[in-house]
């Protein structure tokens, strides 16, 4: 499917309001949403039968043309097949006419999304981790969307309702004015509307494609690198020099003790079992929600601090230096995991990226993963061979400076702006650069050798002598310093 393209000066965006729907409103967008799923499970079992008929028919030994044809999962494909089978099939024809057509289509357009994803990953023509095939999605898991493309989708004039397909007029928690505003003066247009459950309310995203012009960034000229981490959460560093700490609110590690209180609380009541087939009591319902509505508020203050961050950096500075951390091996780490998850690195790092493209046009460079940040030194560019995390004092053996090992790391993501190799648009990957000789743990993860189980003659379990032990490297000095100014 092409990928809409907005007109010049125009961007997509989109706007996000919470509903406060009455009871027979709500019951009408939990059908929506499970109409999209069951619409979801019906493509992916019609699509995966004819693979299984297909591999049945196989062990029978049936020539390859005689086989079962392929079944397509093209979304056009797939609303031809489920408005044929819809009036017919046992699962929809008492109930289908009750929602719109769009809850259908979303299901369908989910599924045929994920067949692509699927065989373009198991083509290699899709980055990231190998996808396996779509599986069905449980009514108890399942997460509640619906998305309207067309119909009646509008937001009243009042300011304090919306109109969607088939639901009707829901009133919003909060006041629809700016995009209302936008509306009226004709900078901006509706595309489509989404509804969703999350964080025990609803919600309904607006699709626009809104006319913005760029804003001017308040020290165009300015770089600044941003070291982030778990005790501080960032630690900016400008090319003039100037360090600045961001604390680390820490919402969730502040929760803790009322959440360990409310899940204790929890514990004590009748829950549900599927084993079983127990109902969970009203008093543990009440208790759960109680404790869920903990996790939503730590969740919505991490969100609105980590906007109010990305936001002041993208208008401050013309370019922005970040660092390409591996947050889903960081997470590994069990006495660090909840504390990295807190501070949402990759949250980060993703509204920084198209708010500086968007709103100012101005750049953000990602440097390597493997750039050695925090063991260079910002004054003379010596690097260390290693450098434990509980060390928290930079002290360089060649020029003899002493500075915290955050506010190093900054100065040297800042001045790294400078050497980025614009054609790969990943600071540090300068394939012009002389190639320098790299002492192990330098400035690359390596892999931890395994010792063999089989002992050779002479030593126990492929230990290595005395002489073969190497010494640990001293610091080196880079072809060429970076400098701040």
């Amino acid at each position: 499917m092409k990928k809409f393209q907005p007109q010049p000066g125009f961007v997509v965006q989109a706007y996000r309001f919470a509903l406060d729907p009455n009871t027979t409103q709500e019951h009408a967008l939990r059908s929506h949403c499970g109409a999209a799923r069951a619409a979801y499970n019906w493509a992916v079992g019609w699509v995966t039968a004819s693979w299984w008929q297909r591999k049945a028919e196989e062990t029978y030994g049936i020539a390859e043309a005689e086989l079962t044809e392929w079944r397509p999962w093209s979304l056009p494909s797939l609303r031809k097949a489920f408005n044929q089978a819809k009036t017919t099939d046992v699962r929809f024809a008492a109930w289908w006419e009750e929602n719109s057509k769009e809850a259908y289509s979303t299901g369908l357009a989910n599924a045929s999304s994920a067949f692509d994803n699927y065989a373009k990953s198991k083509q290699g023509k899709r980055r990231g981790k190998r996808m396996g095939p779509p599986r069905l999605k449980s009514k108890r898991k399942a997460r509640l969307a619906c998305r309207f493309t067309t119909g009646t989708i509008r937001v009243d004039t009042d300011g304090r309702h919306v109109t969607l397909p088939r639901l009707g007029t829901i009133r919003v928690h909060e006041p629809t004015s700016n995009l209302l505003a936008r509306v009226k003066a004709q900078t901006a247009r509706i595309l489509s509307a989404t509804v969703r459950h999350e964080r025990g309310r609803w919600f309904v995203s607006f699709q626009t494609e809104v006319k913005r012009d760029l804003e001017r960034v308040a020290r165009p000229d300015a770089t600044v690198g941003i070291d982030l981490g778990v005790k501080t959460l960032a630690v900016m560093a400008d090319s003039t020099g100037e360090i600045r700490t961001v604390p680390n609110p820490g919402h969730y590690e502040r929760a803790l003790g009322q959440l360990r209180r409310a899940s204790r609380t929890v514990s004590r009541r009748q829950g549900p079992n599927r084993r079983t087939g127990q109902k969970p009591s009203k008093r543990w319902e009440k208790a759960n929600a109680a404790r869920n509505t903990m996790h939503h508020r730590v969740a919505n203050l991490r969100a609105d601090a980590l906007h109010k961050l990305t936001t002041k950096v993208a208008a401050e500075y013309g370019t922005v230096v970040v660092e390409d951390l591996n947050v889903a091996g960081m997470l590994k780490n069990r006495r660090l995991a909840r504390r990295i998850a807190d501070a949402g690195f990759g949250e980060i790092r993703r509204q920084l990226d198209y708010k500086t493209r968007q709103r100012h046009a101005t750049h953000t460079i990602v440097a390597n993963r493997w750039y050695p940040s925090s063991k260079t030194c910002s004054g003379c560019g010596a690097v260390k061979a290693k450098l434990p995390l509980h060390v928290r004092t930079y002290e360089c053996d060649a020029c003899g400076l002493v500075v915290d090992r955050d506010d190093n790391a900054a100065l040297n993501l800042a001045a790294l702006a400078a050497a980025a190799v614009t054609g790969t648009g990943v600071a540090g990957d300068q394939d012009t650069a002389p190639v320098v000789s790299k002492p192990r743990g330098a400035d690359q993860k390596t892999r931890v050798t395994r010792t063999r189980r089989k002992a050779s003659a002479g030593r126990a379990g492929g230990a290595p002598l005395p002489h073969q032990r190497q010494t640990e490297a001293r610091d080196r000095t880079q072809a060429e310093a970076l400098t701040l100014w």
